[in-house]
């Protein structure tokens, strides 16, 4: 008895060969980049959204203090001890930066994207338990949405990926593409 057995056929073309899924990424691309360097820059100018102008960076504020001295969860005790660490300050800024731009020109999206995951990856820690989902929230689905990005190349089409590339400095160090 010969048993015989199909394929499934698979599409040939992936999501970057279509414009329609190009375009989708390199906007998702921007648009994530935005919510980085809009966190930025409402911290540092107090622009009154997340961050009311007496607790500006700019204006003696801390930025990491309101998140992580609020942490109750299991890692309270690390995350409210981190609370207000002027080294901390610069680094969670200088991050939500250079993520921030990274995404939206296309550059540097290794980089960014080992940044932007750990990162995301902490700030959900900080965050449990979680009110609305035991286990999964924004943070998390960010960290995927920014590893799939630079592991994929998806969006870069529309970018300063390949002027970015052709930088002597990139080119001698694959990590800062």
């Amino acid at each position: 008895m010969t048993v015989a057995h199909t394929r499934t056929a698979v599409a040939s073309k992936t999501v970057t060969d279509h414009a329609f899924g190009e375009v989708t990424w390199a906007v998702t691309r921007v648009g994530l980049g935005f919510v980085f360097l809009w966190a930025f820059l409402d911290k540092l100018f107090g622009l009154g959204k997340s961050t009311p102008a007496e607790k500006a960076w700019l204006n003696g504020g801390q930025p990491t203090k309101g998140f992580l001295a609020g942490v109750e969860g299991p890692f309270a005790g690390v995350f409210n001890a981190m609370s207000g660490n002027v080294l901390l300050d610069w680094l969670f800024m200088a991050g939500l930066a250079g993520i921030g731009v990274a995404l939206i020109l296309g550059i540097g999206m290794r980089i960014a994207a080992v940044s932007g995951v750990l990162m995301m990856v902490l700030m959900w820690a900080a965050s449990l338990p979680i009110a609305t989902n035991p286990f999964l929230d924004d943070h998390l689905i960010y960290a995927l949405v920014i590893a799939g990005l630079a592991a994929t190349g998806a969006g870069l089409r529309y970018s300063l990926a390949a002027t970015w590339a052709k930088v002597p400095l990139v080119g001698k160090a694959p990590w800062l593409k």
